[in-house]
């Protein structure tokens, strides 16, 4: 195996190495051998291209086409020409697929789903690219030390995005990959050294030599491998980082106090109400006395509002309560309550750092690392702790107020008032003005918060549209009013913040709308149940859920209307996601008009018509080997069509590198080697118009190559140093080499392109001329095979004796 062979394939194994600690950011890890498949052909294709040779831009562009075409093969072939060759729509294609893949990432938890097309694209086309910036540093350019930066960007992005626990492994695997990818091309290094400078009789000495440099290098590859991993642990830690994850806690101290400052959970809740497919988060097991269209499932509560978003406030975390938890702020001994219990359990995909839990929570029985948030009384995990496939029973209070106790509700107290109430400078005024319009007339802030609801989920125009970008800055509220287009983060915002324009202390919520009820007495809540809604505070009853989303959740029961006739939405009806059985059947339209919606009679889509009949696996995981085989035969197919009319030019290319640099330097390869400079400088001079004479002597052609070529000083002195070596090694008696004249032959081509037309160098390059000794040698070989085969063939002799 030669040099350059060997370190191909380890550029390709240091890339594969590398890549496997991606493994534990997708499940299954099936990926990988796909991945590998690609990765062998394209740094097989640069082997070919670099056997040729080609120059190395075109090495690295043959490289990348295949990539390309290998790429549109396994996720963009319908949207190709022929299914192979990538066009607009290829490209569009592949838009979306990235597209889609970012926002994969930010809706699901690690492992994510490898069904995920474009996780999937992330992966294998990250993979294909940083393999052919490892080949080409490595391999193409023979500078394998830079090559660990893309070996390094690969591991980095593995390494923030993994959980952490496994991250020394995966380290080890890549920096062993990047070592062997060192020690091969130091080895590769030696040994031309050695076959320069070295002569047969040294062959032994060559070998003990190499294996010193190469034993030193493992040396020095062991001691930077264990400082790297050394070192570290004696440096102070730094947390929070942009790559820190759920490993590194929330809480600060021995777990009896610390706070938590929690990153904004809305950054995913647009995504979830868009996926395609409505993946179960959790399952409920409610019990007897739960009501099951009541039953939201709260996360964590948006308090801090800074004229941008919504997010929580830094708040003091303690150890969960062992009994039952302190009674709710603000709720008074005259409300109506009861208790129930809800047993949950959560996906194995879905890791959550807050605990969904039914509000306001009386009791938990959770085991793990969690602490307790008092303010919210919300549980959030410590150290790493999510909810990724835990159990855990909830006993949560059913607050059941009134509207008369809602409407006689006491001030609250200052210090909560103005926490609650706080608005930015920045909000525009419209936010205010609108708050004010709407509940003109009432008496009391209960009114005002029911008249708040009623505008956005009936009598305001307003539509459910889950298409609408979340939005930032001070003008998003205004621009929701204003465009009445949105879908429940915009509601819940918008709510809030005229909530308090009014004085009312208010924040949002951020978790999951009541789920669907199965046929086994559990309740399924997918990704598209999840939901934010406002919650406003009335002293005597505390934090109170109210619901401006049109067609999502159910309307609270304390602020419908005790009047006969009313026509606000009845608050026994589910809404679509507690619908007593999933249906396949397609959604309504989700533009209403407020008629239909005060009379619920807008339907919503399902579950399962969200989720859809085809559930086959993608074609690529289920096509089997023959998959594979069929696209080697494509990728054949199409270096084929692109080899056939560059063949004279190819073959042009790799007789020039084979003449002019593939012989040695010793007195036996004189000979061989200057004769080879001869003929590729006649061949150039035929490419370029002068045909060849063999009659004339090796001077005489010389002269007759400078005159046709009009070639000037400089490059005629080329020409003649070039015959006068050929004559040289025919007729000395000890012919010796002559140094340079590779540099001869190509300043002689140089010379002869500036004196020719356009056309004439064009043809020279795409069909040349001499290509035709190709079709001679084959006609050489064929005759001399018919000769052999006849002089093979035995005769026939007529026996002795015979008549005729």
């Amino acid at each position: 195996m030669s040099g350059r062979v060997r370190l191909t394939l380890c550029a390709w194994a240091a890339t594969l190495m590398a890549a496997c600690t991606l493994l534990p950011l997708v499940e299954p890890a099936t990926w990988i051998l796909q991945a590998a498949f690609l990765l062998a052909v394209q740094s097989g294709v640069g082997a070919a291209a670099r056997r040729v040779p080609l120059a190395r831009p075109l090495t690295v562009a043959a490289q990348a086409l295949v990539t390309l075409i290998l790429l549109t093969l396994t996720f963009a072939r319908e949207q190709a020409f022929v299914g192979l060759v990538p066009g607009p729509d290829a490209f569009l294609r592949f838009a979306d697929l990235l597209e889609q893949g970012s926002d994969d990432i930010a809706r699901y938890a690690i492992p994510a789903p490898l069904e995920a097309d474009g996780i999937r694209l992330m992966l294998i086309g990250g993979v294909l690219i940083i393999g052919l910036a490892v080949d080409t540093l490595a391999v193409t350019f023979r500078s394998a030390a830079p090559a660990g930066l893309p070996l390094l960007a690969l591991y980095s992005v593995a390494a923030g995005l993994a959980d952490g626990g496994a991250d020394w492994l995966w380290f080890l695997v890549a920096a062993a990959g990047y070592l062997l990818l060192l020690l091969a091309e130091g080895r590769e290094r030696l040994s031309q050294w050695g076959r320069v400078f070295g002569g047969t009789a040294h062959a032994s000495s060559e070998d003990s030599g190499a294996v010193a440099p190469v034993r030193s290098g493992r040396r020095i590859g062991v001691v930077a491998l264990g400082v790297a991993l050394v070192v570290p642990l004696a440096l102070p830690s730094m947390n929070g980082g942009l790559l820190d994850g759920t490993g590194a806690g929330v809480g600060s101290g021995t777990g009896n106090g610390g706070t938590i400052s929690a990153v904004n959970p809305l950054v995913s809740l647009r995504d979830s109400l868009n996926v395609d497919e409505n993946r179960q988060v959790l399952s409920l097991r409610p019990g007897s006395e739960a009501d099951i269209s009541n039953l939201y499932l709260r996360i964590v509560s948006l308090d801090d509002f800074d004229g941008t978003t919504w997010k929580p406030s830094k708040r003091s975390i303690t150890a969960v309560p062992r009994g039952d938890f302190p009674t709710p702020i603000g709720l008074g001994p005259d409300i109506n309550r009861t208790t129930f219990d809800t047993t949950v359990s959560a996906a194995g995909w879905y890791a959550q750092d807050w605990l969904p839990m039914p509000y306001p929570p009386s009791r938990v029985r959770i085991d793990g690392n969690w602490r307790y948030e008092p303010e919210g009384m919300t549980l959030v995990g410590d150290h790493g702790q999510n909810t990724r496939g835990v159990t855990y029973t909830v006993r949560s209070l059913d607050v059941q107020p009134t509207a008369e106790q809602l409407a006689s509700a006491p001030t609250p107290p200052e210090a909560l008032t103005r926490e609650y109430t706080d608005l930015p400078d920045s909000l525009p005024p419209v936010v205010a003005d609108t708050a004010r319009q709407v509940t003109a007339g009432t008496a009391d802030p209960y009114e005002q918060a029911v008249a708040l609801q009623d505008y956005f989920a009936v009598t305001g125009g307003f539509e459910y549209d889950t298409s609408v970008q979340v939005g930032s800055g001070s003008q998003a509220i205004a621009r929701f009013l204003r465009n009445k287009q949105g879908f429940c983060v915009h509601f819940s915002f918008a709510m809030a913040a005229m909530a308090r324009s009014l004085g009312i202390p208010a924040r949002v919520a951020v978790g999951f709308a009541p789920g669907t009820p199965q046929v086994d007495g559990t309740v399924s809540v997918g990704l598209k149940d999840a939901h934010a809604w406002p919650e406003l505070y009335f002293e005597g009853v505390g934090w109170t859920r109210f619901e401006p989303t049109p067609n999502r959740g159910t309307v609270p029961s304390y602020t419908v209307p005790d009047a006969a006739g009313s026509t606000l939405p009845d608050p026994s009806v589910p809404s679509e996601s507690a619908s007593t059985a999933p249906s396949a059947a397609p959604s309504a339209s989700e533009t209403c008009t407020p008629e239909q919606r005060k009379l619920d009679g807008c339907a919503s889509e399902s579950p399962a018509a969200a989720l859809g009949s085809d559930t086959d696996d993608p074609w690529w995981a289920v096509a089997g080997p023959w998959w594979y085989v069929k696209l080697l035969g494509w990728i054949l197919a199409g270096l084929a069509v692109l080899a056939i009319p560059l063949a004279p030019m190819l073959w042009r290319l790799r007789a020039r590198a084979v003449r002019l640099g593939g012989h040695g330097r010793g007195e036996a390869d004189a000979a061989p080697a200057t004769l080879a400079a001869w003929q590729e400088l006649a061949d150039s001079a035929w490419d370029f118009g002068i045909a060849p004479d063999e009659s004339q002597t090796p001077r005489k052609a010389a002269a007759r190559i400078v005159r046709l070529g009009h070639l000037d000083p400089v490059a005629a002195a080329s020409v003649h140093r070039v015959a006068d070596a050929v004559e040289q090694v025919l007729y000395a008696p000890r012919p010796r080499l002559t140094a340079g004249l590779a540099d001869d032959v190509h300043r002689v081509v140089g010379a002869f392109r500036s004196t020719v037309s356009r056309g004439t160098r064009v043809r020279a390059v795409v069909a040349p001329r001499s290509t035709v000794r190709v079709a001679w040698a084959l006609a050489e070989w064929w005759t001399g095979l018919t000769a052999r085969a006849a002089a093979a063939r035995p005769t026939l002799r007529k026996p002795s004796g015979q008549g005729s």
